[in-house]
Formats: C-alpha cells, sequence, structure tokens
C-alpha cells in the first residue's frame, strides 16, 4: 500500500483476541489469535499518524499488546507490556490504545506482553511509512512474518520447561519447535502441502519486510536464485549490503531488497530454523519452511519439487550470508560519551542453589524478574511521594532509576551458554562494542555503530549498549526468548519520574488492575 504522501490522519483498528484451534501447518492446535487470523491484522501507518486500536479480550487471561520497537513518547502507559506499563486487559473487558506515531518509520510488528501468549498467535505486522525515509526506491512491498512453531499449547510448554530436573534432563532446556511458518503458513511432514505465496511484477523492484515474530529460534530467510540487498535493520535505514540470506533474530526486523529480473517462472523463498539453539532432538521437526514467489508467469506456477531439499546456488562470486559487522547507519556517527554506566551480568541458575525440585530461572545480576500482581511498575510509582517520584517495588523487580536525561552505557556480560536477544522498549541503542569473554576495559567501536532496538548478545561474550534516557516512564530490557523472559530474564528503566508522575493515565486502566489481580 503506497500511503507515504497521505497527509496525517487517524487509523483505528478493533482487535478480538480469543482461543481458537488453527493448524497452521497442518496439525490442530491450540491457538490464541486476534479477529481469528494468525498472523493477526497487519497495521500500516504514516509517520505523524495517531493510531487507535480497542482490544477486546475474550480470554480466559488478562492480556496486554505490545507495540514493539515504537518509543511511546509521552504514553509510556500505552507500551503494552504487562505488570510493567499496565495491568492486564481482565477477561470480558476492552482497552483502547491511542497514541501517535513520533519518530519510528520502517518495519516492526505488535504482538502480546503477557506471559508467553504470543508463542501461541497473537502477533502481527506494523509497517510504518514516511515520505522521506532514507532508503532505495522501491516498487512495491510485501511483509514476511517468520516464526518458529509448536503444536502444543504454549502454558504447557512453559510447565515442561520448568520441570525439576530440565527437559530431557537438562536443566534449562528450551522446548524444541515442531516447525515454522512464513505468513502463517508451514509445513510439517506430509500434514500440509500449502506455500505461502505471491505473485509479483516482473522487472521490478519490492521491499521483503522481514519479521521474526517467533519464541525461541533464529530464521535465515532466502529466495532461490535472488541476492538480496539489506537496507534498513529494526527500523534503522542501513548503507546497503548485498546478501544470499539474513538470519533473523527473534523480534529484529531487516528489509531487503528482491529483483524481479531473473528468469520468468516460480521460485522458493526459504526460512529455514536454527538448530544450533537445539538442546535435544525433536523427531519429526520441520527445520525449513517454504513459501511461493513467482513473477512473469500464471498465479498457479510452482517451482520445481526436485528443489525442495536441493536449493541452487548463486554463481560463482556472488555475495554471502549477512554479518551484522557490515550494517552501517544512513548518515550515522559516534554514538556520544556515555554519562550514566549500568553494569550487569545474564546468567541461567536454580534460585536456591543446587536445588534440583526448585525451578531453574534466569537472572539479570542477582534478579530474577516475577511480574507484580495487581499493579504494575508505573502504577506503583504513581502512588509514591518520595523526593525524586522513584518506588520501592519488590525484591523480584530490578529497576534503575535515571533522574535526568543521561546517554546511558549498559555494560552486559553474557554469563549463560546460551545466546540471547535482547530488545530494549522506547528507545534504540548504540551497539558500541562486543566480544569474546567478560568486559575488562576493551577498545569499543565508536566510529559508525550501528542502532537498533533488538540484539543478539552471544552465550560467554561481553556488549557495550549506549542510549539517550530522555524518554520518561518504565521499559523493559529483556530477552525475546519467550520462556528466558517467563524465567525471569528482564531489566527495568524507570526513566526521568518527575515527568512521568505527570501522565494523565486513564482512570479505567487503573481500576482494571483489581481485576487482574484477583483472577490468580
Amino acid at each position: 500500500m503506497n500511503i507515504a504522501n497521505a497527509a496525517p490522519t487517524t487509523r483505528t483498528y478493533d482487535f478480538v483476541v480469543e482461543e481458537r484451534a488453527g493448524a497452521p501447518d497442518g496439525v490442530q492446535k491450540r491457538m490464541l489469535v486476534v479477529n481469528g487470523q494468525f498472523p493477526g491484522p497487519t497495521i500500516e501507518v504514516n509517520a505523524g499518524d495517531r493510531v487507535v486500536v480497542n482490544v477486546t479480550n475474550k480470554m480466559p487471561n488478562s492480556t496486554a499488546i505490545h507495540w514493539h520497537g515504537l518509543y511511546q513518547r509521552g504514553t509510556n502507559y500505552y507500551d503494552g507490556t504487562a505488570a510493567i506499563t499496565q495491568c492486564g486487559i481482565p477477561p470480558g473487558e476492552s482497552m483502547v490504545y491511542n497514541f501517535t506515531l513520533d519518530g519510528y518509520v520502517g518495519t516492526t510488528w505488535w504482538h502480546a506482553h503477557a506471559s508467553t501468549q504470543y508463542t501461541d498467535g497473537i502477533t502481527g505486522a506494523f509497517i510504518v511509512h514516511a515520505k522521506n525515509e532514507s532508503v532505495p526506491a522501491y516498487d512495491g512491498d510485501l511483509a514476511i512474518q517468520m516464526a518458529d512453531l509448536y503444536h502444543g499449547f504454549s502454558p504447557e510448554l512453559l510447565n515442561l520447561y520448568f520441570t525439576p530436573g530440565g527437559l530431557e534432563g537438562t536443566p534449562g532446556n528450551e522446548p524444541v519447535p515442531d516447525g515454522g511458518t512464513i505468513n502463517g503458513v508451514g509445513q510439517w511432514g506430509a500434514n500440509n502441502a500449502s506455500f505461502f505465496n505471491a505473485t509479483l511484477a516482473p522487472n521490478q523492484t519490492y521491499r521483503l519486510r522481514l519479521i521474526n515474530t517467533g519464541s525461541f529460534v533464529a530464521m535465515r530467510f532466502s529466495v532461490d536464485g535472488h541476492v538480496l540487498t539489506v537496507l534498513e535493520a529494526d527500523g534503522t535505514p542501513v548503507e546497503p549490503v548485498d546478501v544470499a540470506a539474513v538470519s533473523v533474530a527473534v523480534a529484529q526486523r531487516y528489509s531487503v531488497l528482491l529483483r524481479t529480473n531473473g528468469s520468468a517462472g516460480a521460485y522458493w523463498m526459504r526460512a529455514a530454523l536454527d538448530q544450533d539453539a537445539f538442546t535435544y532432538d525433536n523427531p519429526g521437526v520441520q527445520t525449513e519452511v517454504r513459501g511461493v514467489l513467482r513473477y512473469g508467469v500464471d498465479d498457479a506456477a510452482m517451482p520445481d519439487v526436485a528443489l525442495l531439499d536441493n536449493p541452487p546456488s548463486l554463481p560463482d562470486g556472488s555475495p554471502g550470508d549477512l554479518d551484522t559487522d557490515d550494517l552501517v547507519p544512513v548518515g550515522g556517527g559516534p554514538a556520544p560519551n556515555a554519562t550514566f554506566s549500568v553494569y550487569f551480568t545474564i546468567s541461567m541458575q536454580y534460585a536456591g542453589g543446587p536445588n534440583y525440585l526448585s525451578e531453574f530461572l534466569s537472572f539479570i545480576n542477582s534478579t530474577s524478574w516475577t511480574p507484580l500482581q495487581g499493579t504494575s511498575s508505573l502504577f506503583s510509582h504513581l502512588g509514591n511521594h518520595t523526593a525524586d517520584g522513584s518506588a520501592t517495588l519488590a525484591n523480584s523487580q530490578l529497576v534503575t532509576t535515571i533522574n535526568e536525561v543521561h546517554v546511558v552505557e549498559f555494560i552486559i556480560d553474557n554469563l549463560d551458554d546460551g545466546d540471547h536477544p535482547f530488545h530494549l522498549h522506547g528507545h534504540k541503542f548504540w551497539i558500541v562494542g562486543s566480544g569474546e569473554g567478560r568486559y575488562q576495559q576493551q577498545a569499543l567501536e565508536n566510529k559508525t555503530p550501528m542502532l537498533r532496538d533488538t540484539l543478539v548478545i552471544p552465550a560467554y561474550t561481553w556488549t557495550v549498549l549506549r542510549f539517550v534516557a530522555d524518554n520518561p516512564g518504565f521499559w523493559a530490557f529483556h530477552c525475546h526468548i519467550q520462556w528466558h523472559m517467563a524465567a525471569g530474564l528482564l531489566f527495568q528503566l524507570n526513566v526521568l519520574p518527575s515527568e512521568s508522575a505527570k501522565f494523565d493515565i486513564p482512570q479505567y486502566m487503573l481500576d482494571q488492575c483489581a481485576r487482574e489481580g484477583s483472577m490468580l
């Protein structure tokens, strides 16, 4: 949809969230979906538009919808993070999210941000157009939402994850997916011969907006016989990079250009699950999901099935997979010097020492996050009249308060044997350094650091991030692997509490807390 030249307007959506049976890859399963769809409706807007989403909860549990990557400046209470910026929307009740696009341009998504609900299907694309986006010209665009897929229902899988002694006898083993989907369609064994497919015009340039809306593993995207050109990452335009494929971590987004200048025909597109993260064998797992792109042929044309398990190679001299070190923001430069530093470690361990009957949890420093019940971090803070407006929260809440505008530096040591895709709400960060082992004052790379909102912190490595903390409210920084966040891998920033104390939060949102709290 080419709406970039339209005047700013209000775009209104109605979301009804409910449990349904579905079979994205041909296997019947319990799902949680919006408006009976998986993925849910795409929100497509312009920079400067106002977005109004009326969410009605028809599920038996409370929920909240998060608008990933959006800044929500002045509307932190519409960030949609249960127990942090709001209480859940109680069963049978509604809530209106009402916010203005304030600087974010590019590709993102929305999803449930309550327990592991989005694993079961509460996701959708969120596209923000702008007249002056710093990207090459293109003729059309297409959102490609990729996700790992579980045949089980996420609350049951979470119980398995917390099994004393761990899944398959190893603490911390994450449930291995059964397969995946491209725009809601997957294949599993002989159960489904359907493919997401799109017919494009020949000799055109298309922007494919790649979004990993999954719960656990990265997805490697490619299109047979085509070089892709990366031009955006997490809403940041980048200097174009030609690649054969792009690995998209959970919650990350990339835009790539695809040119329909090859031989007329149908081509397999592929989203391969990153099996490096699998910690045990799941027989029958579909490790690559396929879709179809075609041009210059009729809508029924299909690629050669002989190529399904034998993808053709690109010609000699073609580029390889994307190396994220090659990403340079358009017009980028050094990050500002840090004025406030926060050090923390990432680890996974038993809460009570080596007690094999307790839960194996995720920790930032010595805190494993547990959602507040019957209130939220933001609402707790509003009732607090300390001089600086800060609140004392439970021991399960690790909160750093930033009382004035600062350039905050996160120094992170990942002491865990797994990779963690971390996302910061309400801000983008510059990635000014990373390396093997622990951080010991190693030199940083601050010439043209990448600016984004979601990055992978690999096992046994250090990372240094910087961002300008000038956006009032409570903002989560957390691992986006659903099992890890449910196990506590979340940290909070309380930015400019004297400003957030002035928020005009709708009274009904505060009133919902009592009903949300009484359901547990």
